[in-house]
C-alpha cells in the first residue's frame, strides 16, 4: 500500500516526501522494524517514539508518522496526535477487519477475563468460530498466544483482527481496559456488543479519581454507533449490570439497545435461588427468552454476575437458552480464577487473581459461604500502583479471614516491606489482632507457611496473581507461579 493512500484516510495531516513510497507493515516498536515498515512515533508516558525514529530508519523503516518534523531523509506524515492517527491508519491498512466479524467487548473493574471466556465457551459450544483477546491469552483460530497486557495498541489489535478474519472468525470476545479506552487504543473497532461488569476502586495511580475512571469506562458505550439498522447483524447492544450504580451513566450515554442483568434489581436477565458450594454454583435465570435452571463449576456470587452478562450476550446472538444452559455445565474453572490446587490434602487451596478490594471481597465472601474450617488468606499489593487501596485490602481481608499472611505481589520498584506496611493500617482499623497476621516479604515463604500450617477443612486463598507465571521485583521478571509454589508446598507435606 502506498503512503499517500494511508495519508488520505486522515483529513488533517501533511505529507512530506514521496507519497508513492510502498508500505509493507506498520510498527510502533523500533526493535521490531522490518524493511518497508511505516514507523509511528507515539508519545507515551515513559518514552517518546520520536527518539527512536533514527534507529527505525536504520533498520528499514521507509516512512514515519510524526508529531514534529524530524531531520531524517524519509517521507514523513505529520499529524497532531500520532496515537489517534495510528488507529485510523491501522484500520485502513488491515482492511477494516472488525466489520467482517462480531466483536463483543467486556469492560469493568473485575470479571472481564471470566466473562469473555464464558461467552467464548458458549459460542464455541454452539459451533461458532471464535477469537479471544484478554489478560491471559489471545486466541486466533486454534492458536493461543500469551498476552503481556489486557488490551493491545491499535496497530496490534487491527493486525490480530485481520488474522482472525483470515481464519473466518465469526466472533471475537475482547477485554477492554480503562487504560485502553483512555489512550484510544480501541478506536476504530466496531463493537457488536459492549458488556459492563462492575466498577470499583482500581487504577487510581493512572486515573487519579474515580470519576475519571468512570468516564474512561463510559467511552466504550458512548462511542458506539448512533445509527439503528433494519439488518439485525448490524445492530449494536449494551449489556449492563443493573446492580451497579455506574450502569445509569452508560445507559444514558449509549445509542445501542440496552439489555440489563443482575440479581437485586429488576432487569432483563435476572438470577434467583442461588446456591453456592465449593464444587460449583446453581441458580435460576429468568430472561426475555425464558427461564432455566443453571448448573456450573464456577464458584461464587460474582461468577453469577459474570455468567448473567454472558447469557445476555449469547441470547442476543440467537443462541437458545437451553443450549446456553447445556454449555455452562461443561465450562471449566477459568485459569487463575478461584482455581483449585488439588492434591491429597483435607483442606482447600484456591488461587485467585483478586487484586482489588472488590475482587478480594468477592473471593473471600464466596469462601465464607462454604468454609467449614479456618479461612487463611495470603495476599499483597502491587508496587508502583494505586497506594490508596492497600489499607482497604487489609480491611477486607480482616473482615473474612481467620489468619492472614501479608506478603509481596509484584513489588516492582517499590520497597516490598513498605508496601506491606501500607496494608497494616487497614488491619488495625478493622481491629484485627496482631497475633492473627504475619508480614512476610518473600511470597514463596508465605505460601509455604500457609500450607504447612493448614488443618482439616481449612480454606487457603492465595490472592493477587492468579494466572501470572512471574513476579516483578525491581524491573526484572522472575519465574513465579502461585499454583506451582502451592503444589511444591503440598508435596513437602506429602500431600501431592
Amino acid at each position: 500500500m502506498q503512503l499517500k493512500e494511508l495519508a488520505q484516510t486522515l483529513v488533517v495531516s501533511r505529507l512530506i516526501g514521496d507519497g508513492s513510497t510502498n508500505i509493507t507493515g506498520l510498527q510502533i516498536d523500533s526493535r521490531q522494524i522490518q524493511q518497508g515498515d511505516l514507523f509511528i512515533c507515539i508519545t507515551g508516558q515513559v518514552s517518546d517514539g520520536h527518539d527512536y525514529a533514527a534507529t527505525a530508519v536504520q533498520k528499514g523503516a521507509v516512512a514515519l508518522v510524526v508529531e514534529r518534523i524530524l531531520d531524517l531523509n524519509v517521507p514523513q506524515l505529520l499529524v497532531e496526535n500520532a496515537r489517534d492517527a495510528m488507529a485510523a491508519l491501522a484500520c485502513h491498512y488491515y482492511g477494516y477487519p472488525t466489520t467482517d466479524m462480531k466483536v463483543i467487548g467486556v469492560t469493568g473493574t473485575n470479571g472481564k477475563t471470566t466473562t469473555t471466556n464464558i461467552i467464548e465457551h458458549i459460542l464455541r459450544y454452539n459451533h461458532k468460530q471464535t477469537g479471544l483477546m484478554g489478560t491471559i491469552q489471545m486466541k486466533i483460530g486454534n492458536e493461543y498466544t500469551v498476552m503481556e497486557r489486557t488490551t493491545m495498541e491499535s496497530v496490534q489489535l487491527q493486525h490480530a483482527f485481520s488474522q482472525m478474519r483470515d481464519v473466518h472468525t465469526d466472533y471475537c470476545m475482547m477485554e477492554v481496559s480503562s487504560h485502553a479506552l483512555d489512550m484510544n487504543r480501541v478506536k476504530g473497532i466496531r463493537f457488536r456488543t459492549a458488556v459492563f461488569t462492575n466498577l470499583t476502586q482500581d487504577h487510581l495511580d493512572y486515573h487519579v479519581t474515580m470519576d475519571n475512571y468512570h468516564q474512561a469506562k463510559n467511552l466504550l458505550f458512548s462511542r458506539m454507533d448512533n445509527t439503528y439498522y433494519a439488518d439485525e447483524n448490524k445492530r449494536q447492544y449494551a449489556v449492563l449490570n443493573a446492580d451497579d450504580p455506574a450502569y445509569k451513566l452508560f445507559k444514558k450515554s449509549t445509542a445501542a439497545q440496552v439489555i440489563t442483568y443482575g440479581i437485586d434489581n429488576e432487569c432483563d436477565v435476572r438470577a434467583s435461588k442461588i446456591s453456592i458450594t465449593s464444587q460449583g454454583t446453581e441458580f435460576t435465570v429468568t430472561t426475555f427468552a425464558g427461564e432455566a435452571h443453571i448448573q456450573m463449576k464456577l464458584v461464587g456470587k460474582f461468577n453469577v454476575y459474570n455468567t448473567l452478562g454472558a447469557i445476555a450476550a449469547a441470547l442476543l446472538e440467537g443462541i437458545e437458552l437451553s443450549e446456553i444452559k447445556n454449555s455452562l455445565k461443561e465450562i471449566n474453572v477459568i485459569e487463575g480464577r478461584m482455581e483449585v490446587v488439588d492434591g491429597k490434602q483435607d483442606f482447600l487451596v484456591l488461587v485467585d487473581y483478586a487484586h482489588t478490594p472488590d475482587g478480594l471481597r468477592n473471593a473471600l465472601s464466596t469462601i465464607s459461604e462454604f468454609a467449614e474450617g479456618r479461612i487463611i488468606t495470603v495476599f499483597g499489593n502491587g508496587g508502583d500502583r494505586d497506594r490508596t487501596k492497600r489499607p482497604i485490602m487489609g480491611m477486607v481481608a480482616a473482615e473474612y479471614s481467620d489468619y492472614i499472611y501479608v506478603t509481596s505481589d509484584n513489588p516492582r520498584t517499590e520497597d516490598p516491606s513498605a508496601i506491606l506496611q501500607d496494608i497494616v493500617p487497614g488491619l488495625v482499623e478493622a481491629g484485627y489482632e496482631t497475633d492473627k497476621y504475619e508480614l512476610i516479604v518473600d511470597r514463596q515463604v508465605a505460601i509455604n507457611k500457609a500450607i504447612a500450617e493448614a488443618g482439616p477443612k481449612d480454606v487457603i486463598l492465595i490472592a493477587g496473581k492468579g494466572h501470572e507465571t512471574y513476579q516483578i521485583i525491581g524491573k526484572v521478571k522472575h519465574d513465579f507461579d502461585d499454583r506451582l509454589i502451592a503444589k511444591s508446598a503440598l508435596e513437602a507435606r506429602g500431600l501431592l
